[in-house]
């Protein structure tokens, strides 16, 4: 059929754009939703599938249909484990080696760093989070929306009240404590949650954000729990199921879990409801070990929450999605929370040569399809200024130079090495036993260099530095080459302007 030339050139105008629109369109499908859940204070025995006497059933089926990450390794905190899953790299290369970021420290994830939201911003995602940030907030430019997020909804700061969202935190230059709102909608202060119990409002933030989600366009939502941190709180239709539990602390803490695990089932029936379960990739992580101190438990693995031992920095973790070759899996290759950024940003398309040199490595190959993992080695800290604030036994070292008294540990195929004082090192006995575990350190005494095989050994019982005086030299050798690798420590003063007033909210002052 004849058209005159200027109908002829309309109509090719119209099949190329609708042709460029049905390639983008078709190329946005092949790139997977991506769904990061990282809890709070996790211990490892915490969940069903480890024995636990806590149910999680949304944990267990989800991770049952996925691939349980059981070789998999977090940092003893959680500012510096986010850290590591923002930026890829090792915290001695961002000056963050030492503890959390307090409320007025002024300082944050330096701003010369490529986050991962921003990664995937550029693949053409849209870039979501929801709940804790703890990466530094004293100016605008550290927060969140700022660091390729399109949206945030949640707190700045690393604990608080789970339902009136007030922060209390001393500041010490004035000698008083504050407690304040610490509640954020984007960049604005969010007054109109009080009385909202943070599981289920982060998740149902969560659930909407992927009920309006167009399908067109790949989705990252990053979902930081408040739980199962401190304050121990709980809506009380949570400890029904746990009234056989002794311990009071862990009771709550139990119930917490309980509300946890319904929250990741809400979050995943959203993603199925809304058509976008088949094209999605979800991993859940804890972002550190759990803290004896309010109910977690890492049991049978030594030490706890801001320590090097394993049940400090070994997580809980998996990955569940339609798109894994080998569901139903066990992993029990080395993984790193490094590794998420190079991992998920490969499979979204992305590029990551915007970044400064990484340490993590692509592991979806090995997560998805049982292949070795890339990663030999680990490093798990160093940090001259180390101080455990809750110790158990008293132990400390003096710290000068680097030397085999500074808080460090590495990890290198069966291997871990430790440094220093570790953090407590009791093996804290399995929830409501009469277990005397506890007790087994009074026959033995730590030495400022020790090393384990934890392939063999995970509850690290047996020392073995003097079998193997070689493998002792190489992993020095290799702590002194990270050492001096280090940006000096970033650890600032308190800053008084932080002071959000008596009624104010935690925010940026600078």
């Amino acid at each position: 059929m004849w058209f005159p030339r200027c109908v002829r050139a309309l109509l090719s105008v119209f099949i190329v754009t609708s042709s460029l629109n049905v390639f983008t369109a078709l190329s946005a499908a092949k790139q997977p939703h991506i769904v990061f859940i990282l809890a709070d204070d996790y211990g490892w025995y915490d969940v069903g599938y480890h024995g636990s006497e806590i149910k999680t059933p949304n944990l267990d089926q989800l991770s049952a249909s996925g691939v349980r990450l059981e070789n998999y390794y977090v940092q003893p905190l959680c500012t510096p484990s986010r850290n590591q899953l923002m930026t890829g790299r090792y915290q001695i290369r961002t000056g963050m080696q030492h503890s959390i970021i307090w409320p007025c420290q002024p300082y944050c994830v330096p701003l010369d760093e490529t986050l991962l939201p921003q990664l995937m911003r550029e693949a053409g995602y849209s870039t979501h989070m929801v709940g804790k940030w703890h990466l530094g907030m004293y100016k605008k430019d550290c927060h969140p929306t700022k660091r390729g997020f399109d949206s945030y909804f949640g707190y700045l700061t690393g604990s608080e009240d789970y339902y009136d969202h007030i922060r209390c935190a001393p500041i010490t230059p004035l000698n008083l404590t504050r407690c304040a709102l610490d509640f954020r909608e984007g960049e604005e202060v969010a007054t109109a949650y009080k009385g909202a119990y943070s599981t289920e409002l982060f998740s149902e933030r969560a659930s909407r954000i992927i009920q309006t989600h167009k399908s067109n366009k790949p989705l990252f939502l990053y979902v930081a729990l408040q739980a199962v941190h401190a304050p121990l709180q709980v809506p009380e239709r949570y400890l029904t199921p746990y009234s056989f539990i002794k311990d009071h602390n862990r009771r709550v803490y139990a119930g917490m879990v309980s509300a946890m695990d319904e929250a990741v089932g809400n979050i995943t029936s959203a993603l199925k409801q809304s058509g976008l379960w088949e094209n999605t990739v979800l991993v859940f992580s804890t972002d550190n070990g759990g803290q004896t101190l309010t109910g977690g438990s890492n049991w049978p693995l030594r030490g706890r929450k801001w320590t090097l031992w394993e049940g400090g920095v070994r997580g809980v973790g998996f990955v569940a999605s339609p798109l894994i070759n080998q569901p139903g899996s066990v992993s029990r290759e080395l993984i790193h929370i490094s590794d998420w950024l190079p991992t998920l940003v490969n499979l979204a398309g992305g590029k990551t040569k915007s970044t400064k040199p990484l340490d993590g490595f692509n592991v979806w190959n090995t997560i998805s399809k049982g292949h070795a993992s890339p990663r030999l080695e680990l490093l798990h800290n160093i940090d001259p200024l180390f101080e455990d604030t809750s110790p158990c036994n008293g132990n400390s070292w003096a710290h000068s130079g680097f030397n085999v008294s500074i808080h460090a540990a590495i990890r290198w195929s069966n291997w871990k090495l430790l440094t220093g004082y570790p953090g407590c090192d009791v093996w804290f006995p399995q929830p409501d036993s009469d277990n005397s575990e506890s007790k087994i350190l009074e026959m033995h005494s730590l030495k400022p260099v020790m090393l384990f095989d934890v392939e063999k050994d995970p509850e690290e019982r047996t020392e073995l530095s003097a079998k193997f005086p070689t493998v002792v030299d190489y992993l020095l050798g290799r702590l002194s080459v990270y050492q001096k690798q280090a940006l000096p420590i970033n650890y600032p003063d308190e800053d008084p302007k932080c002071d959000p007033g008596p009624e104010g909210a935690w925010g940026p002052w600078a």
